[in-house]
């Protein structure tokens, strides 16, 4: 698929502003198939997995059709949680950061709802909410749709998937028949498409389609870093592996920057290459690269283009790429002519489904591996060290040096043992660090559910709505055994592995509880998560056993409505 640079899509200038100061220099896959049409008044089915850029795909022509001297609500976006929400939500406030009057809502439960009041009263132009919250204003009168330009289902099957059809197919009875429709889905099933016949007008079904790649045979591996800590484990793993000719790769201008800041403040020679480099500055910059005047050269896809140098010993992913072939292309500027080569991607908490996407389009397993201590970054430079030295004497010629230390030795009464075990600190440095202060992956930045009503539970007391799915309530109102059925299609329950939660319904847990934290946490599409069952004292949740393992570790210390929750796989 082609891929189209942000001033090729006749963008007004307030929103390429904003588009280059966030940093991004190209349009991903999807974004220069749909902005194009959305543009022009069409209608969108848009086919893309989480990560591939559709939140701008679909928000960039959302706000060039805003009309800002009006303070009615004129688009609306709905998402299946309240997270999503709120991403959206940011996504879109910076895209419109120059356009002037624009005012934008997240609606969601476990906000107060008296204080979305006050804003819609006040007037906005863009609603982002949940289908829950959103019929809840709708049904007090709070929220007016007959000003509606443009409707958006993002994750229209995770929608579906948690029982929202009923409400989504009232809220689009609510808005004008002129409306523009537009459907974001991972998937498309028949339910998807029986809406796309019923609400949409001649759709245009934009699709991200991959080219066949091979992959290049280099050693891949990938680190579960948090982002604040990446800078510290490239570091470590440059020294580690002795790298002196490597590519770092990231997703926008803005960190490309940053990461050449903080590496040259280190003491590495780096530098970089970014759309908003002249050619004569981009050239300067290859040449000191092709030399090794640079050793660390740091970029993004679009400015990395046209690079071909043999000696690459090893990219760096410093943000995962939003798409499988940007991977594949990254990775294959190491491992040229013969040589050996390595990869390295660093994987945040919501991450790894991409990842996992990256290794079934590559058809190649990306194994894990533990973030390298001070002690062993150490241990390397000492044996590097030690390599030197044995060189050094194989070559010969010491004569003159072996008469300095005697002299020295005689001089300063002590032995040769000490003179050299000081010369070796000096040389390779010491860490007097006592506790390896960079966290692993138990240390991740976890958020709290907490007891908040909505958080992924109820919904301003309208029965669970922004959540998962609704399982029977006793008369006490409680859902007292609980099951989300398995949706299809599946390949098979010898693809699933079923994971025991510590807590049950004795703790007033529900499958939307559970539902909503694992894909909070993990990043996996809820349509992922297979059969959730709520038992007196714990819980079970059916996922793929592939990544079963990934969301016992990332979930490990973290918590489900304010508890602390552990979780195993079953036997």
């Amino acid at each position: 698929m082609v891929k189209l640079k942000f001033d090729e899509l006749e963008l007004s200038k307030e929103v390429l502003k904003a588009v280059s100061e966030m940093g991004f220099e190209e349009a991903s896959p999807i974004q220069s198939a749909a902005i194009p049409v959305l543009l022009k008044g069409g209608d969108v089915i848009g086919q893309a997995q989480t990560g591939t850029g559709k939140t701008a795909a679909f928000g960039i022509p959302l706000l060039e059709m805003l009309d800002t001297t009006k303070r009615h609500v004129q688009a609306i976006v709905l998402c299946p949680t309240r997270e999503l929400a709120i991403q959206v939500a940011e996504e879109i406030s910076k895209l419109g950061k120059y356009k002037k009057g624009v005012s934008l809502l997240p609606v969601y439960g476990g906000q107060s709802i008296e204080r979305q009041i006050s804003a819609l009263y006040r007037g906005v132009n863009v609603v982002i909410g949940t289908p829950g919250r959103v019929m809840d204003h709708i049904q007090r009168g709070t929220l007016k749709l007959e000003n509606i330009k443009m409707l958006v289902l993002d994750e229209a099957d995770e929608m579906l998937d948690m029982g929202f059809r009923d409400d989504i197919e009232t809220i689009l009875k609510e808005t004008p028949e002129g409306r523009q429709t537009v459907f974001f889905s991972a998937t498309m099933p028949k339910p998807i498409l029986d809406l796309t016949k019923k609400y949409q007008t001649n759709p245009e079904h934009v699709k991200v389609e991959h080219t066949q790649l091979t992959i290049p045979k280099i050693d891949q591996a990938y680190f579960e870093v948090r982002e604040r800590d990446k800078l510290e484990v490239l570091s470590r793993l440059v020294d580690l592996h002795n790298v002196k000719l490597a590519l770092v790769f990231c997703n926008t201008k803005r960190v490309v920057e940053e990461v050449i800041n903080h590496l040259q403040a280190r003491g590495y020679s780096a530098d970089g290459l970014h759309g908003d480099l002249r050619q004569a500055q981009r050239d300067q910059v290859m040449k000191k690269f092709r030399s090794g005047q640079v050793e660390l050269l740091v970029a993004t896809d679009v400015a990395a283009r046209g690079i071909d140098v043999d000696d690459v010993e090893a990219v760096f992913n410093y943000d995962v790429p939003q798409d499988e072939e940007s991977y594949v292309h990254r990775i294959g500027r190491t491992g040229r002519a013969g040589r050996s080569g390595r990869a390295f991607t660093f994987v945040g908490p919501r991450d790894f489904y991409k990842l996992n996407d990256i290794q079934r389009y590559t058809k190649t397993k990306i194994p894990r591996q533990k973030i390298p201590t001070y002690s062993d970054v150490e241990q390397s430079r000492t044996s590097l060290f030690f390599e030197k030295i044995r060189a050094t004497m194989q070559e010969g010629g010491l004569e003159k040096y072996v008469q300095l230390l005697e002299n020295f030795v005689d001089g300063e009464e002590c032995n040769s043992i000490d003179v050299a075990a000081a010369l070796v600190k000096m040389s390779i440095g010491g860490s007097d660090e006592k506790e390896d202060t960079l966290s692993m992956e138990s240390q991740y930045e976890r958020r709290s559910y907490g007891d908040r009503d909505g958080a992924y539970g109820r919904d301003g007391g309208r029965g669970g709505r922004d959540g998962g799915s609704r399982g029977r309530e006793s008369s006490g109102g409680r859902e007292m055994r609980e099951r989300r059925p398995r949706r299809e299609p599946r390949a098979g329950d010898d693809n699933m592995a079923r994971i025991v939660i510590n807590i049950g319904d004795n703790k007033k847990i529900r499958a939307k509880d559970i539902l909503g934290a694992i894909a909070g946490e993990t990043g996996l599409p809820g349509k992922m998560i297979g059969a959730i069952e709520i038992h007196e004292k714990h819980s079970t949740v059916d996922v793929p056993k592939d990544v079963a393992q990934d969301v016992i570790r990332v979930m490990k210390g973290s918590q489900i409505k304010g508890m602390k929750v552990d979780l195993k796989e079953a036997k």
